[in-house]
């Protein structure tokens, strides 16, 4: 009965951590930038666009095209990065926990 409870300790102890863990998430937020810094996406912590920003240079009807491909580009650069620092909180928070492999963190 004492290892039960030590492990209810355990899960409560967990369930605490990733409360907090998903809260620091919401607070991060990623920059990915394209065309050489012409264009510049952020996101949140929820991954939802916070900040757009494009040089004027770019804003010519004739390349209407190239413009549309570098938000998206510059959006998935800061969908990545955003995806990392996620991963290097949860793996920092799960370090010393034995976790079964392949786990998805945070729920």
């Amino acid at each position: 009965m004492k290892d039960l409870m030590g492990m209810m300790k355990q899960a409560k102890a967990m369930q605490e951590k990733m409360a907090a863990l998903q809260e620091e998430i919401a607070q991060l937020s990623a920059t990915g930038r394209s065309g050489g810094g012409l264009v510049s996406v952020t996101l949140n912590g929820r991954g939802e666009m916070a900040a757009l920003s494009i040089d004027p240079s770019l804003a010519k009807p004739d390349e209407k095209d190239i413009l549309e491909d570098l938000v998206v580009a510059a959006h998935n650069d800061a969908k990545v990065k955003l995806d990392q620092a996620m991963q290097e909180k949860t793996q920092a928070m799960t370090d010393g926990l034995q976790l079964p492999a392949g786990l998805k963190l945070p729920f």
